[in-house]
């Protein structure tokens, strides 16, 4: 899987700068390579996923739509690192955390995009999703809250709005679950997570001006 994980970097930075993008990353905390993360971001673009991949040296796993993967050539990439899941189906909820579960005792790192969905263009960010929290505690593993400000500005799911840029990304301090429960704990730090990614959106003056955002 690294060997795959490599491949899929180069290819990563190849479609991200092949498309006129640059990246620019800004951390609060650095990742010990030695240790398992829970990654939660805002999901604004195709190009999400890529970047994150571009950006971690440490292989990851992520949790997708199945129908992604019928994307010419990018389903190739997304097929063999992602957990796809229907959400239209319990049986299927379930068999994506009994894969995540088994992906998290081998060492790797997992990202989920807590939104569970695209939101529209004018929502900043949409209600969160349980399942990455309820990941995170059970395997006690830290949160790694990101801001990607800049993919749906320059990439959106409307074609006729692309155009070249930086892709910013600010990686803040990582949100630690040791002697937390899920039943005790998992909606204040759900609750959390999404203020510290919906605080840090609604102030970045680039983010708000360039869409009808509503706060």
């Amino acid at each position: 899987y690294h060997l795959f994980w490599n491949f899929a970097r180069m290819l990563s930075k190849t479609l991200i700068y092949g498309m006129g993008f640059r990246l620019s990353f800004n951390s609060d905390q650095s990742i010990d390579p030695s240790k398992s993360y829970m990654y939660c971001l805002n999901h604004a673009s195709f190009l999400d996923p890529f970047v994150l991949i571009a950006l971690s040296k440490k292989p990851i796993v992520f949790v997708g739509k199945k129908e992604l993967s019928k994307i010419p050539v990018f389903g190739f990439l997304y097929r063999r690192t992602v957990i796809m899941v229907d959400r239209s189906s319990f049986r299927s909820r379930k068999r994506v955390f009994e894969i995540a579960k088994k992906r998290l005792q081998n060492g790797v790192s997992m990202a989920i995009f807590p939104e569970g969905l695209v939101p529209t263009e004018e929502v900043v960010l949409a209600p969160f999703k349980r399942g990455a929290f309820s990941l995170a505690i059970e395997f006690q593993i830290p949160i790694i809250p990101q801001v990607y400000y800049d993919c749906k500005r320059f990439f959106s799911w409307d074609l006729l709005k692309g155009r070249p840029g930086t892709l910013r990304v600010h990686q803040h301090n990582f949100l630690e679950t040791k002697g937390m429960s899920v039943k005790q704990d998992m909606d204040a730090l759900k609750n959390k997570t999404f203020n510290i990614l919906y605080d840090d959106l609604v102030n970045d003056k680039k983010y708000m001006k360039d869409t009808n955002r509503k706060i």
